[in-house]
């Protein structure tokens, strides 16, 4: 067995994907800005780029057993961040999110409880001793899960908060529970939905208003309704092969909101077209499958739980964000990873893929 780590061992084919959908991001973020007053935020996506590949490498070099010693006060920490966000926390589109760094920039504090609850979920679920979780081992997955969640919630960001759902769901299927509490979930779940149904009335406005959103785009084309509507015109003008790099007219109109972020899959689809999504999604699947593959090649449970919780939320990223742009979901601001502009989002990815291969280079390791 190898004594020490070595940075050779990292996944070089999976950031070889990780670098051409970041390297196809950089590019249609450049199609999206180019000829508008947001010129040159491809620099700085750059910029966050090489930010994450060095907090990439950095966190590979701490080993992950070390990290998770410490779950108990990452988590705490966290919490802590999520509290002072919401005292003293910038606002923007009337969510406080943020937290200024120095003047320099503006961290979105919900990205690292992302990782944080990676590494507390998978402490749990690794010392979990038997074959099936407990009633009492799901109540306390439920308690670390919802707390950051209800948390993230108050700012408000359902979309946030709902991509730490799947680390827990995705441990609990792994780590094993009983048949009758599938049963008892899925019944609680489909009682609630009526009820959730009946509470709508009681929802902030604006989450009333995505919902009625969802449900009828066309009943407000220019005002709610614009976002969806507008994105579904981009994908459907695209076609089959796409209109040419910048040449797409809702995107280069800028007709497309936020077609450099959340909507970044819809400016694709008009320019490079059917195919050109398909290239990119089927990128976005090598990524789950190579990820799946280091979960199974990790050492131990803990490192397994590691990957499989960055499995969880990427692959969730990419669900949520390719159905919205289509009106599958309604408008949630989840972004697409490596391809959507944004530091924050940005860095938390390159985080994510340093504890991925923390556990992938310690397969080996004595």
């Amino acid at each position: 067995m190898k004594d020490r780590p070595h940075v050779q061992d990292f996944d070089w084919t999976l950031l070889a994907i990780v670098f051409a959908i970041s390297g196809c991001g950089v590019l249609e973020i450049y199609s999206s800005t180019h000829a508008s007053a947001m010129v040159g935020m491809q620099w700085r996506q750059l910029i966050w780029i090489a930010v994450g590949i060095a907090g990439m490498f950095l966190i590979s070099r701490i080993d992950y057993h070390t990290l998770m010693d410490q779950a108990p006060a990452l988590y705490m920490f966290g919490i802590a961040t999520l509290l002072i966000v919401l005292v003293i926390g910038h606002s923007r589109f009337g969510a406080k999110r943020w937290v200024s760094i120095g003047g320099l920039a503006n961290l979105q504090v919900s990205e690292l409880m992302k990782l944080i609850i990676i590494i507390v979920l998978a402490r749990y679920f690794s010392e979990v001793r038997t074959d099936r979780l407990t009633l009492i081992d799901l109540f306390k997955v439920g308690v670390l899960t919802i707390v950051p969640v209800g948390l993230i919630l108050i700012q408000p960001d359902l979309g946030t908060a709902m991509v730490l759902v799947p680390v827990a769901l995705i441990g609990i299927f792994l780590a094993g529970v009983e048949w009758k509490y599938y049963a008892v979930g899925a019944l609680l779940i489909a009682l609630m939905i009526p009820v959730g149904w009946n509470m709508r009335h009681h929802l902030k406005p604006y989450q009333q208003q995505r919902i009625q959103t969802f449900l009828h785009p066309e009943e407000n084309p220019r005002g709610a309704g614009y976002q969806i509507l507008q994105s579904e015109i981009a994908v459907g003008s695209g076609g089959f092969w796409g209109k040419g790099f910048s040449k797409g007219s809702q995107n280069q109109l800028g007709f497309v909101p936020v077609r450099y972020s959340d909507f970044i899959l819809a400016a694709l689809a008009e320019e490079q077209g059917f195919i050109g999504v398909c290239f990119v999604l089927l990128l976005y699947l090598g990524l789950i499958l190579r990820l799946v593959d280091n979960a199974q090649k990790a050492k131990d449970r803990a490192g397994m739980y590691v990957v499989m919780g960055v499995t969880a939320i990427l692959g969730f990223h990419v669900l949520v964000n390719a159905s919205m742009v289509i009106g599958y979901v309604p408008v949630t601001g989840i972004p697409l990873p490596l391809m959507s502009y944004g530091g924050s989002s940005t860095a938390f990815v390159f985080l994510a893929l340093g504890l991925v291969m923390n556990v992938r280079m310690r397969r080996f390791v004595n």
